[in-house]
């Protein structure tokens, strides 16, 4: 549960697969909604401006076929519904068309004699006349008769006008009211707006909830693949729970098939590590044996040679030759000894537990060094209090000298070698370092500096011969005491940083209340 979660919070905000689709599904919903909405929005625009212009025509046709004085409205008590006719300049009596029969509420009428005068106004919601402006009779004047009805936007509001002629020559111009219309559309719009609004509020809930249900098996894959590319495949073995659950990894399904295909790699990379692991058992187990095996002859060899030394009269040629054999028999030894700690360091021995003053052994070797080595020189740069650290002494010892000889065989005469110890700024570690002023480790080589029998005497000079198992010595040592060792090399620079853990509260004592006295630097040459 717990690997699922942090897969889930790895993925970066806005870009997991899940958020996407809920993104595509509602910018998909949300651009049919809106071709839906467009598409009634138009025809429901076209459907009314038709039904409306339908009602202009019968309008129209009303108002030009009327030719009484009067809507028939006198006498009858309702003298209030009647639109007074219009005087011409020559004291005729226009028509007013407001009177013609079966004219609706908001109806405009308008006659326009031939000299120009305008008989007309348009109906209220009670059926009275109301007259219009001059702006109104200006814009009905200009309309052309027979033309396509138009939209005007009067002082009572937008009408669809349509202007046509009687059979007098007369033009008489009819309108209606846009606003029914217009509300109707907006009406149209916020309903539709509501309804998108609410349908992707809706789909994103019920969406984001299926789809994320969906991807759960993903993601418990995704999960797997995860931790297993987390776990430290040096171990030699992939654990049995690094692996896809049944349930997601059957090929039914394309999450099955990424599943079973994940489980499938798993089992022939764990096969590989297995068989790999296996082999490097093997070959330390080899190596272990055939390095102890090795001691007993060499021991032999160089004790009948010291024998033969003692006891034989020997040439000249032959001291020599048995001198050689002495050295490459001693040099042999040397080599299976580091065979042997090598194999014991694989096998995970736990280092003795001491108290190790590093300080103290810090100047003792590196006093040893500058009495060997005098073409060399060294300083020291110690820390005002003792630094300790539980570990094997011997050991210890073995990953400093192997540092300080690595320095000296692979330097010319005259560099200057700087053995630093400090405590980190945690106060939990060791920081040891040896830092030359040599030529530099080959960029190339860098990597493989501690491989074992790895040599690269050509990126930096030297005269003594080695075998290429000294770094990788103090490699394993520093792991086995639970530090790491770290190197950085350039031309005029190199620098091995060993750290280690300190010892309990060790590096606090360094206080200027701690015990211990100041390290002396070791005599100059």
């Amino acid at each position: 549960m717990r690997t699922e979660q942090r897969a889930r919070r790895r993925g970066p905000a806005g870009r997991r697969l899940s958020t996407r689709l809920i993104a595509l599904l509602l910018a998909f919903l949300g651009i049919a909604c809106l071709v839906i909405g467009a598409v009634s929005y138009t025809a429901m625009n076209a459907s009314l401006t038709g039904q409306l212009r339908s009602q202009l025509t019968e309008a129209s046709d009303r108002a030009t076929s009327f030719r009484g004085p009067a809507r028939g409205w006198e006498g009858h008590g309702s003298e209030d519904l009647y639109a007074e006719p219009g005087t011409a300049s020559d004291g005729s009596e226009i028509p007013n068309p407001l009177n013609a029969p079966g004219q609706a509420a908001g109806t405009l009428n308008a006659r326009i004699a031939g000299d120009g005068t305008v008989v007309g106004g348009l109906l209220d919601t009670s059926g009275a006349a109301v007259d219009l402006t001059a702006g109104d009779e200006e814009e009905l004047t200009a309309l052309e008769p027979g033309a396509d009805a138009v939209e005007l936007q009067l002082s009572a509001g937008d009408y669809l006008v349509v202007a046509d002629s009687d059979q007098d020559g007369e033009t008489v111009v009819t309108g209606l009211p846009l606003a029914g219309v217009h509300r109707t559309l907006t009406s149209m719009l916020l309903i539709t707006a509501g309804v998108t609004g609410a349908a992707l509020l809706l789909a994103g809930v019920l969406g984001s909830v299926a789809i994320r249900r969906t991807m759960r098996p993903l993601e418990r894959v995704s999960a797997v693949a995860t931790e297993v590319s987390r776990l430290d495949l040096g171990a030699g073995q992939l654990p049995a729970e690094s692996r896809v659950a049944p349930e997601d990894s059957r090929p039914g399904t394309e999450v099955g098939a990424v599943g079973h295909a994940l489980n499938r790699m798993l089992e022939n990379v764990d096969a590989a590590l297995t068989a790999r692991q296996r082999s490097e058992d093997r070959m330390r187990a080899f190596v272990a044996d055939a390095s102890h095996e090795l001691r007993t002859p060499l021991a032999a060899v160089r004790g009948y040679s010291d024998l033969m030394r003692w006891t034989e009269e020997l040439s000249e040629d032959g001291v020599v030759s048995l001198s050689r054999i002495d050295t490459q028999a001693q040099r042999m030894g040397a080599l299976v000894e580091d065979l042997l700690l090598l194999a014991r360091l694989d096998e995970d021995h736990r280092p003795a537990e001491e108290e190790v003053d590093l300080t103290e052994l810090v100047v003792e070797n590196v006093t040893d060094l500058q009495v060997a080595a005098p073409g060399h020189r060294w300083a020291l740069e110690l820390p005002d209090e003792p630094v300790t650290a539980l570990g094997d002494p011997r050991q210890l010892q073995r990953v400093l000298l192997n540092l300080l000889s690595n320095a000296r065989k692979h330097t010319e005469e005259g560099t200057l070698v700087t053995t630093s110890l400090s405590a980190s700024p945690d106060g939990r570690e060791a920081v040891l370092s040896v830092v030359d002023d040599g030529p530099g480790i080959d960029p190339d080589f860098l990597p493989e500096v501690f491989s074992r029998f790895a040599r690269a005497d050509r990126a930096r000079s030297g005269e003594a011969g080695t075998t290429g198992l000294g770094l990788a010595i103090v490699k394993a040592i520093v792991e086995n005491h639970g530090g790491r060792i770290e190197v950085a090399s350039r031309p005029g620079r190199t620098e091995f940083t060993v750290r280690l853990p300190l010892l309990g509260q060790g590096a606090e004592r360094s206080g200027p209340e701690g015990p211990g006295t100041p390290a002396a630097p070791p005599p100059t040459p």
